[in-house]
């Protein structure tokens, strides 16, 4: 026995030294334990306080596909068991086996690079009883099945713990038969592996990452790999770093082939930050579009068509800084309410209404010219205070006379009078710029020339605001 276990160390050596390959389809296993009896005489299962019934044994196996290995096992050692110390009996046995591993660290279940790798196996084979070192020779089929763990050290390394219930086809292998019942057994074996035997090339694509691993088998040259052999991709977003354009994108965000996040509007900001992903815009709006260009992006304008240049709100409509319904662009007046006929402005009042009405009659010149006479002082610097109370006001001067005389004479006369008025009011302090003077002749009579009375208020002088 001890020749056989110094036999068994001496091949696991030489294979550890010599097991290079990375495929590693081939392994060999050399197993020590014991082996425990279950008959007639005694049940010995998963009783380890009895005696030690030691086994030594060696293996080799072959690598099928991801989930089977095929192998053989042959052990040899003692068995038996005692019911009592005059009741019992001690013998040998080897046994050889053709068994059918299924692997949990198929890449299914557990990783196929997995440090723990538990299996379950099961095939048939044959337990010889050897002539004259038993009671009781013979050899028999025996079913096999059990469970096992491995601990990969390295890839050409392992540590192996099985557990291997023979299911034995004879009643007869402890010399009773009694219940008629078959003698069984169980091995329970601690094991080195040995990996070798490799297959091809181990690392075609020279990434680091063997074939066998290598879930990407055609990285280009250089192209750095993780643990499965594939492009590094550090940003996850499927696209490999040295094809990725843009490889820091955050999580979850779409891109496009180059790796960078998609812009489905093209008008450089991407989606996920982009407010308007299907409508051109600009960063200022994130990315939404502004027709008119007021600052405020189309999705919120409630006036798209504002006029270029002209003040808006957050809602992208006029200002109208005095809330009269007319924009401060429109409105004369954009700090007053006013109306709309006025352009914005407030509405005259009735005091400077009945000025302008005195003013048609109070105004009065010297017969045939454009003289102002002194007594039309008091209506004219009434207007002057109407024109600095009211800044936005703009003064229209008519002149006007009557049907006496040549229409031409009549003409110039007016306008010259208009004029005169006008001179007075700048030389009182008013714009020039907010007066206009024109004069009309005998065109616009309000009342019959042919008498008196109505010639009288034909030669008038009417003021009419404008904004």
């Amino acid at each position: 026995m001890k020749k056989l276990l110094l036999l068994l160390f001496c091949l696991s050596s030489l294979f550890l030294v010599n097991a290079q390959n990375a495929e590693n389809r081939w392994s060999l296993e050399a197993q020590f334990g014991k082996n425990e009896y279950n008959g007639d005489i005694v049940n010995n299962f998963f009783k380890w306080n009895k005696t030690f019934y030691e086994l030594g044994g060696i293996g080799l196996n072959h690598y099928l596909n991801k989930s089977f290995d095929l192998g053989l096992l042959g052990t040899y050692g003692r068995y038996g068991g005692y019911r009592n110390p005059l009741v019992g009996f001690i013998g040998y046995k080897f046994d050889g086996s053709l068994l059918l591993k299924y692997k949990l660290n198929n890449g299914y279940i557990l990783s196929e690079k997995a440090f723990i790798a538990p299996y379950l196996t099961a095939g048939a084979g044959f337990a010889s009883i050897p002539s004259g070192m038993s009671i009781v020779e013979g050899t028999n089929l025996i079913i096999p099945m059990g469970v096992g763990i491995k601990f990969n050290i390295t890839k050409n390394f392992a540590l192996q713990y099985q557990s291997l219930f023979n299911l034995n086809y004879s009643d007869v292998r402890d010399n009773r038969r009694t219940d008629g019942k078959y003698d069984n057994y169980m091995k329970h074996t601690l094991g080195l592996v040995f990996c070798f035997g490799g297959k091809g090339k181990k690392d075609m694509d020279n990434d680091g990452v063997s074939d066998k691993y290598d879930v990407c088998p055609g990285t280009p040259q250089g192209v750095k790999v993780d643990s499965n052999g594939c492009p590094i991709d550090s940003d996850g977003d499927g696209v490999a770093d040295y094809l990725d354009k843009c490889p820091n994108t955050p999580t979850n965000v779409a891109v496009d082939a180059t790796g960078c996040p998609k812009d489905s509007d093209g008008d450089g900001i991407a989606d996920y930050l982009d407010a308007c992903p299907n409508a051109k815009g600009s960063a200022a709006l994130n990315g939404c579009p502004d027709s008119d260009n007021d600052g405020v992006a189309d999705k919120d304008d409630k006036c798209p068509n504002t006029p270029k240049g002209v003040k808006v709100d957050t809602f992208g409509c006029p200002l109208d800084s005095d809330g009269d319904g007319i924009p401060d662009y429109l409105d004369k007046c954009p700090n007053e309410k006013g109306l709309k006929e006025n352009k914005g402005c407030p509405e005259v009042k009735k005091e400077t209404k009945e000025i302008f009405q005195k003013a048609l009659q109070g105004i009065q010149f010297e017969t045939g010219k454009d003289v102002i006479r002194s007594s039309s002082n008091l209506i004219l610097d009434a207007v002057v205070k109407v024109m600095n109370e009211n800044p936005s006001y703009l003064l229209q001067i008519n002149g006007h006379t009557d049907n006496v005389g040549k229409p031409d004479n009549n003409q110039i006369l007016s306008e010259k009078r208009a004029e005169a008025v006008k001179k007075y009011l700048v030389g009182k302090g008013v714009d020039g710029n907010r007066l206009k003077a024109t004069g009309y002749g005998d065109k616009k009579p309000v009342a019959d020339n042919n008498t008196a009375a109505g010639r009288k208020l034909n030669r008038r002088v009417e003021f009419n605001v404008e904004f």
